[in-house]
């Protein structure tokens, strides 16, 4: 296991009567993507802002890169918030070699590293040009070039993705994934529940301050399971041996919900060993962390309903 990039340990921070964060506990990795996830208003930006000693728990301990964060620690640290702030009247590559300086860097060598930078993000003839100049996404970019410009051990990044088109959205995840291979500890804030399952490796869900999930991202998602498969191909499904009810799951295919005592390997035998089925796809009917985090949000009546829909499906 990698050393501990941070260590929260049943923090607490209260905003007068206001709970916002209440007991959680966790730790993130070096190389690793660590997602934080929840509803506005859980507690994420609060969490994020303790760790970075902007705010202060009023119980509990955090720990940052081996131990209380200090102003000398901040200069290991990449922070994109989700409010953005650049210099907007100013040339691009002066101000990634100014902020460059504040966290340590000779000139020169921020310089240097601000043009491979912006090499990397396709963004090499905008160098000389000022920020309000750009556009929405090539800023966003930009603002990223900036967080990492000091390669730090630790990033926190809120909304990475924000404004980017699907291109630009796969020049910043291989950067990510690149810093991760290298041992950066990587906490990613963010709403888009396609980019934590393609990209993070462990995941944290809270909700009004509190703990709902923790894991790697693959470990829950297959927590959340329901007793079925999904398929497309040629065949009739509800005849199969094993399974109890058919139902269209749209683009995604046909669901086939399964018999309590069947397994997914028998009903995979059986559709080889008959020739009057075709199959182009076949697959756990394992729910996206989209679908997760609406159960999750949404408590008990949600999984109520799940439940009756599959009782449904069995009769």
């Amino acid at each position: 296991m990698s050393s501990v990039a941070i260590s929260v340990d049943k923090v607490i921070k209260r905003f007068g009567d206001f709970l916002a964060v209440d007991e959680l506990s966790f730790d993130v990795y070096g190389g690793e993507i660590f997602a934080l996830l929840g509803p506005n208003g859980a507690g994420k930006s609060t969490t994020i802002r303790m760790i970075l000693d902007i705010l202060r728990p009023n119980s509990g301990q955090i720990a940052v890169l081996g131990g209380p964060i200090t102003e000398k620690k901040k200069d290991r640290i990449g922070y994109l918030p989700e409010e953005r702030g650049l210099y907007r009247n100013i040339r691009v590559i002066d101000m990634m070699v100014y902020l460059g300086t504040l966290k340590g860097m000779r000139a020169s060598e921020a310089r240097r590293r601000a043009l491979a930078l912006l090499e990397e993000l396709d963004l090499p003839d905008h160098a000389n040009s000022k920020v309000q100049e750009l556009s929405k996404g090539m800023q966003q970019k930009v603002q990223f070039a900036v967080t990492v410009l000091h390669n730090p051990e630790l990033i926190i990044i809120d909304e990475p993705f924000s404004g980017l088109d699907p291109l630009n959205r796969l020049v910043i995840r291989d950067l990510l994934l690149k810093m991760r291979n290298q041992g950066v500890a990587i906490v990613m804030s963010t709403h888009q529940m396609n980019q934590v399952e393609e990209l993070a490796d462990r995941m944290l869900m809270i909700d009004k301050g509190q703990q709902k999930l923790y894991g790697e991202v693959d470990d829950i998602r297959a927590q959340y399971a329901e007793h079925a498969i999904i398929v497309d191909g040629e065949g009739d499904w509800s005849a199969l041996p094993g399974v109890a009810s058919v139902k269209s799951n749209g683009r995604a295919g046909i669901k086939l919900y399964l018999k309590p005592d069947v397994q997914v390997d028998d009903v995979l035998a059986a559709i080889a060993q008959n020739d009057a089925y075709r199959i182009t796809r076949f697959e756990r009917a394992i729910p996206s962390l989209d679908e997760i985090f609406v159960r999750v949000v949404s408590g008990n009546a949600y999984v109520e309903n799940v439940q009756q829909t599959y009782e449904e499906a069995m009769r």
